[in-house]
């Protein structure tokens, strides 16, 4: 009988919150755990076998040195990597710290900082190691993120739609908040996998699965505008889980 394949999950800095959708996955996840065996995993038990690993999750963006050190550990131990969630694909809400000064941050937090050992910078893994996939989300979606470990233990590409938030709106029959009722909604340019969940809710969408492929930024900033919203109030709402993703910094930048 042939073994089943390894998969092991790893927490850099985060919320924990992508690992715990792993763990929501409810009755999918006992017919998981009959085809591919755990060998890591903090999140759901302090039992830890060492690798290769067929198949390695990451949660969370680099922001020690320490950081950078293990998760070069982890590729070189990982047959295939997988990032999931905002800050493992972008870097995080913690990458505000990127446009600021670190080193005033710790003088406000902590009284001292010599014992505090940080980055300048909150960085996503692509930046530091070769990723087979990323998985978008602030947390993933967990039917993508199923699809995701299937696909990799069947051997085959991932099947996650490369389209807009706007896609899964028009799929669900959703009446457009922005057309209908003048909402500020960052679908046209946001990576579907939500399922378009907050206009479901008649809410505009606020960016949380990143960029989507080649979004047009300047025409969403034109049109934020015409909603009455200053250069101030542009940047902010590109500020937030993906902050410093490419396109959505880009934005910040120069969309005001």
């Amino acid at each position: 009988m042939m073994p089943s394949p390894t998969m092991a999950v790893w927490k850099f800095a985060s919320c924990d919150g992508c690992q715990l959708t792993l763990l929501d996955c409810e009755d999918e996840l006992l017919t998981l755990a009959d085809a591919v065996h755990i060998s890591h995993f903090l999140e759901m038990s302090s039992e830890v076998e060492s690798g290769p690993y067929d198949l390695s999750l990451v949660e969370g963006s680099i922001t020690t040195a320490a950081d950078i050190e293990r998760i070069h550990a982890i590729r070189e131990n990982s047959r295939h990597l997988v990032t999931i969630g905002a800050c493992a694909t972008s870097g995080g809400i913690q990458a505000l710290r990127n446009f600021a000064d670190i080193a005033e941050f710790m003088s406000v937090v902590y009284a001292s900082g010599e014992y505090i050992d940080t980055l300048a910078t909150s960085t996503p893994i692509a930046d530091h190691v070769p990723v087979d996939f990323e998985l978008r989300g602030c947390p993933i979606d967990r039917r993508q993120l199923l699809e995701v470990i299937s696909s990799y233990l069947a051997g085959r590409k991932p099947n996650i739609p490369d389209t807009s938030v706007c896609a899964e709106c028009k799929r669900r029959g959703l009446t457009c908040v922005m057309v209908a009722d003048g909402t500020p909604c960052l679908g046209p340019v946001t990576h579907s996998g939500c399922g378009a969940l907050c206009p479901a809710q008649s809410r505009g969408c606020y960016g949380c699965f990143g960029p989507s492929t080649h979004p047009n930024m300047i025409a969403m900033a034109g049109w934020l505008r015409t909603r009455g919203m200053t250069g101030e109030s542009i940047e902010r709402v590109f500020s937030t889980f993906n902050v410093a993703s490419p396109e959505f910094d880009g934005i910040r930048r120069d969309g005001q």
